[in-house]
């Protein structure tokens, strides 16, 4: 089986990399790092990714940036981050990466625990990610040849104490139960389904 890992080198994209590596072929990706570097801000970067990549049978991917403040102080502008970055910089992967995916292959994209949970300074990332949600659930029922789809929405994660302040009650997410999400997304055979790790 050939992944790829857009943001291995992330937080989350690092533990994700090191649960796959020596059992399947990687291919890893990220703006500055990796085996292929890509800008998920632009169409054309993920197009010439995948002309590099070549076909492949599954693409996991743990990316994307969005604003984080007040909303009272925040322009169209900073809202327009989280949409170009974290929404359509992964549903451009899928809209793209449909032509190059081997039948039967799977799309694991991720979101977050702000669909469902919001909380201050972050509405940027709950409109992301509930809009992520209901893209994977749609097109699931779309993909051709068995495609399957599906998203992965951790909580605020235990290696990202930074955050905890921003998270005020919620328990940090140990990482291994969040790299268990990408695996029952990309070794399952569920799809359109959002898989929450709480």
């Amino acid at each position: 089986m050939k992944i790829l890992i857009v943001g291995a080198s992330g937080t989350i994209g690092k533990k994700v990399t090191a649960y796959f590596k020596g059992k399947y072929e990687l291919v890893t990706a990220g703006s500055k790092s990796g085996d292929i570097q890509l800008d998920i801000n632009l169409p054309g970067s993920i197009e010439s990714f995948y002309e590099k990549t070549g076909a492949f049978d599954a693409l996991i991917s743990v990316t994307g940036a969005g604003h984080f403040g007040p909303l009272g102080s925040t322009t169209p502008d900073d809202f327009k981050k989280g949409i170009d970055s974290k929404l359509m910089g992964q549903i451009n992967l899928v809209l793209i990466g449909q032509h190059y995916i081997n039948p039967k292959g799977s799309f694991t994209l991720t979101s977050g625990i702000l669909s469902d949970d919001p909380v201050v300074y972050g509405a940027n990332l709950s409109a992301v990610n509930g809009a992520l949600n209901s893209f994977v659930m749609a097109a699931a029922i779309e993909l051709q040849n068995n495609v399957r789809i599906n998203v992965v929405s951790p909580g605020v994660v235990e290696d990202s104490p930074g955050y905890f302040d921003a998270f005020p009650g919620h328990t940090p997410v140990a990482m291994n139960r969040v790299v268990l999400g990408y695996v029952k997304s990309v070794l399952g055979a569920g799809t359109g389904q959002v898989i929450k790790i709480y």
